[in-house]
């Protein structure tokens, strides 16, 4: 049986490849959709489960055990849950930005997400 993170890293890698077929591209952002909302990855975290743990980490109303828990499942799927070494503040905020500027652009985006991240950027005086 395949790798779920493997196959969807594949999916991802084919979605922006120059030389791939738009058609081709579709059906990879489809099944890449179709694997994120899925429950029956084989105890594999979805992007949408991670993206909830890291949310966990920097949430002040969440206790500590369930912070310790959220770290341990980060890093079971490859993710660091604290800054690189090296990270400044100001780098670190910098990057939230510019994820938030690349999720209006993005068109697997909902609406929703996106009038959250111009919420966000006008917030932050950016837009």
């Amino acid at each position: 049986m395949s790798d779920p993170t493997r196959v969807a890293a594949g999916l991802k890698a084919a979605i922006h490849n120059p030389n791939v077929s738009g058609v081709a591209k579709e059906r990879a952002a489809e099944r890449l959709e179709n694997m994120d909302t899925s429950t029956g990855t084989g105890g594999v975290e979805t992007s949408r489960q991670l993206g909830g743990y890291k949310a966990t980490l920097s949430n002040p109303h969440t206790s500590e055990q369930a912070k310790n828990h959220a770290r341990e499942i980060l890093e079971a799927a490859g993710y660091t849950a604290e800054r690189g070494e090296g990270i400044t503040e100001e780098e670190h905020n910098t990057r939230v930005l510019a994820g938030y500027k690349a999720a209006l652009h993005n068109p697997r985006v909902s609406e929703e997400a996106k009038y959250h991240a111009r919420e966000y950027l006008e917030a932050n005086n950016v837009l």
